[in-house]
């Protein structure tokens, strides 16, 4: 009888249930995951393997813009099924003789977790068979301050991941908790957001109607409001 995924251990997290739990050890220490990471937004984030191209490119990209995350309360957490000192190696190799687009010298001060049992990248399903028994894919999670999933995002182990599109789907969510509404497609902060649908007729009728100041309606259905982008940033980065 063949197994299920379930089965055999590929567990799969869902958006909107508690991040599980794990303890670890990385390149800046032990980490107890998402317990000290509580009040802070993280992306977790897998990569196949050490001493890889992509995956090199993707370690100095989120290294680069690690601060311009922490401007957004958000910490990085990195892995691979690989071991401690290879990871150290790795990151080392980056640092003194990998150049690309630009970046170089780039240090990775994020925490890069090590995972050769393959227990956290089970827990978070971050192995896939069809891809790989041994390797995990690149997954995302965007995990909020109170250690639920928001956002889950997986990639095959060829393509490299869009880091302006984990930033923006960082700022949107920020947003919508921030202003009670949803972000409509390729949203940008400064852009019209979207308002729930009205839940009564009188609702839908008072809106149609131009009644509730500041809204733009298309249809009872689909309606939209403005949201300066200085105002959005001032709430999401918590500048003045």
């Amino acid at each position: 009888m063949e197994l299920s995924n379930q089965e055999v251990g590929f567990s799969m997290p869902r958006i909107g249930e508690k991040a599980p739990c794990f303890k670890a050890v990385t390149t800046q220490g032990e980490i107890n995951f998402p317990e000290q990471y509580k009040g802070s937004w993280v992306i977790l984030f897998s990569h196949p393997a050490d001493f890889t191209p992509v995956c090199t490119s993707e370690f100095m990209t989120f290294a680069t813009l690690e601060g311009q995350f922490a401007e957004a309360n958000c910490k990085l957490v990195g892995l691979s099924v690989d071991g401690l000192y290879s990871h150290i190696a790795w990151l080392r190799t980056i640092k003194e003789k990998i150049e690309y687009r630009g970046m170089k010298d780039v240090e990775v001060k994020f925490p890069l977790i090590e995972d050769i049992t393959m227990e956290v990248a089970k827990k978070y399903g971050m192995i896939q068979p069809g891809e790989s028994n041994t390797k995990a894919v690149r997954a995302v999670f965007i995990i909020d301050p109170k250690g639920i999933i928001r956002t889950i995002i997986y990639y095959p182990l060829s393509l490299g991941r869009n880091f302006d599109e984990l930033y923006r789907a960082l700022i949107a969510l920020k947003t919508a908790d921030e202003f009670g509404i949803a972000t409509p497609a390729d949203w940008r902060p400064g852009d019209d957001v979207i308002i729930s649908p009205a839940g009564s007729c009188g609702t839908a009728k008072d809106r149609m109607d131009g009644k509730e100041e500041g809204l733009e309606c298309k249809d009872w259905f689909f309606c939209t409001k403005k949201i300066a982008k200085d105002v959005v940033l001032s709430k999401v980065l918590k500048k003045k």
